[in-house]
């Protein structure tokens, strides 16, 4: 439930621009972008740093898009977001005891450090991949197909990824016997 609602602005640009545009897509998603902070702030008592990331972001880019005419900027959004979290990941590696990934994910798996470490350069990889492919969609296809890519194409690249990572990680997870 929780993959849909961070989703959700993401869905309403597709189904807005479906219907009425890259601009009223790209106002649709600055006020589901809000929606769902205010949402989250009224629900959970907190907005999660990557909603406040995508929040700013989405109003920057999107702001610029409705107030330039220009579909450029709400297009480069995608790879900010993608290339900002690589650069959290790569700093988490190099400035702190432990890296974000592994800040996410030790307290439901137990790897030693050289494994985090991998798996965190992966998540960096990753998101450079990822924005690099927004760019490469964006200005050498259609504007539809970007849209289509900014929904289907990167979860699924996402999804593929998270399988990847499961089948790496499912060496190292042990299973007790119980007798």
């Amino acid at each position: 439930m929780k993959f849909l609602a961070d989703l959700f602005p993401v869905i309403l640009f597709f189904i807005a621009y479906k219907f009425a545009g890259i601009y009223t897509a790209t106002a649709v998603a600055i006020v589901a972008s809000l929606v769902q902070a205010a949402w989250n702030h009224w629900r959970h008592g907190k907005v999660e740093t990557m909603h406040w990331v995508t929040l700013g972001l989405i109003l920057f880019f999107g702001g610029l898009t409705l107030l330039l005419h220009d579909p450029v900027f709400i297009k480069w959004k995608p790879t900010v977001v993608n290339w900002l979290f690589a650069a959290a990941f790569l700093g988490s590696a190099l400035f702190m005891e432990r890296n974000l990934l592994q800040r996410m994910m030790d307290h439901a798996i137990t790897l030693p450090r050289e494994i985090w470490t991998r798996l965190n350069t992966a998540w960096v990889g990753f998101f450079i991949a990822s924005g690099a492919a927004n760019l490469y969609v964006a200005y050498n296809y259609p504007e539809e197909t970007w849209v289509n890519f900014k929904l289907f194409g990167m979860m699924g690249l996402t999804l593929l990824f998270l399988i990847a990572q499961g089948f790496y990680l499912s060496r190292y997870i042990e299973v007790s016997e119980e007798t």
